[in-house]
């Protein structure tokens, strides 16, 4: 699974906020746009023109129109190609070209999907598509299917045809993706539920944290990580020496990955990340982002480890304007809050895991990557 289509990593501390939602404009998964050239070049196939722009259907009832970037006859098979709009959403593929190249199969054949230039191979169980298959997920072949049987029915032909799918340029997009982690090896996915890229799509990110531990799982890996960001991943993934397959993009979404793993247990659970988002998780939250969940400095004020401190300390923590200030307070005055607040985030992550069988561990690093508190 990539992070085209809404799937995102930031360095920790660069995490880009929420615009105001009205003034976000929606744009196309790279599964409608693989249906549109696909439709495109069908219709040349059997008619010898190409419909510009082209509509689709998507899942939901919308019927969108994508204007051709390209299209072409050469070999017997046709070819069209849409410059995917992401809209204002920050993805990886957007002013990409996907190109879909439809030739005929003999009767009997059936609809099959090839990997061309720049789309990716699953190498890994786990996916929702097979090992050896081109990386399109089940929705945009549903899509694709759908359109071609249309076709085949209105001119009265079988819909016996190869679909090979390309984006030029994917295989160096595919370097900023979740692709080669998951075992999607030469390009991007083909992505899309619904064909409308959402931006900042909450969803789709945990879409991608599920399908992570799916690959986790069928890989038979017995220790998983999920951090925060980049630095805290780096650094716990170094402290217990775990693959790249072991990662999991969990960002502020601890909540989508806890009750995940609850349902599909992996052996070994790490949870990594700043002192901040780990003091949310520690006070319950399971959205750690800055926008929807707040530090409460009074927890701080209420662990065991601030319980000798002076009036004018409490008042100074209770007033402190970040959690950074907090632990520099304590800090300053000897004392381990890291360390309490590390077993309060893994208190957290157990009380949502319930009975799973996930053994569970919680680190803290700061943003020089150092370990401040481990608790297991």
């Amino acid at each position: 699974m990539s992070k085209a289509d809404d799937q995102r990593k930031r360095p920790e501390g660069k995490r880009v906020e929420k615009p105001d939602s009205t003034a976000l404009r929606t744009g196309w998964t790279t599964g409608a746009c693989a249906t549109a050239a696909t439709k495109a070049a069908y219709t040349a196939l059997l008619t010898g023109d190409f419909p510009d722009p082209v509509t689709i259907t998507l899942p939901r009832g919308e019927t969108p129109a994508f204007a051709l970037a390209t299209e072409g006859v050469e070999d017997g098979a046709c070819y069209a190609g849409i410059v995917k709009d992401a809209g204002d959403d920050p993805d990886v593929t957007h002013g990409a070209t996907v190109v879909a190249t439809v030739r005929r199969l003999a009767p009997g054949s059936g609809i099959r999907f090839v990997a061309g230039d720049g789309v990716g191979t699953v190498t890994k169980a786990g996916l929702p598509i097979g090992v050896g298959e081109a990386a399109i997920n089940p929705v945009p072949r549903a899509m694709m299917t759908a359109e071609i049987e249309a076709l085949s029915d209105k001119h009265g032909v079988s819909p016996d045809v190869e679909i090979t799918i390309s984006v030029p340029g994917g295989e160096v997009l595919a370097r900023d993706t979740w692709n080669p982690r998951l075992g999607i090896l030469g390009g991007i996915s083909i992505l899309g539920t619904t064909g409308v890229v959402h931006p900042f799509s909450c969803a789709a990110w945990i879409h991608s944290i599920h399908r992570g531990i799916d690959v986790a799982r069928a890989e038979g890996l017995t220790h998983v990580l999920g951090a925060t960001g980049s630095t805290s991943e780096k650094a716990a993934q170094s402290f217990h020496g775990l693959p790249d397959g072991a990662l999991l993009d969990m960002g502020d979404f601890a909540g989508g990955l806890l009750k995940y793993l609850r349902a599909h247990p992996v052996p070994r659970l790490t949870i990594a990340g700043g002192f901040a988002k780990m003091a949310k998780l520690a006070q319950g939250a399971l959205d750690l982002h800055s926008g929807r969940s707040q530090v409460d400095n009074l927890h701080f004020l209420s662990l065991p480890c601030a319980k000798n401190l002076t009036q004018p300390d409490r008042e100074r923590i209770q007033n402190a304007n970040t959690a950074m200030e907090v632990l520099g307070i304590m800090n300053e005055l000897g004392i381990d809050v890291a360390s309490e607040i590390a077993k309060g985030a893994r208190q957290t992550a157990l009380s949502v895991l319930r009975e799973a069988p996930v053994e569970t561990d919680v680190i803290i690093i700061d943003r020089s990557g150092k370990i401040i508190a481990h608790a297991t």
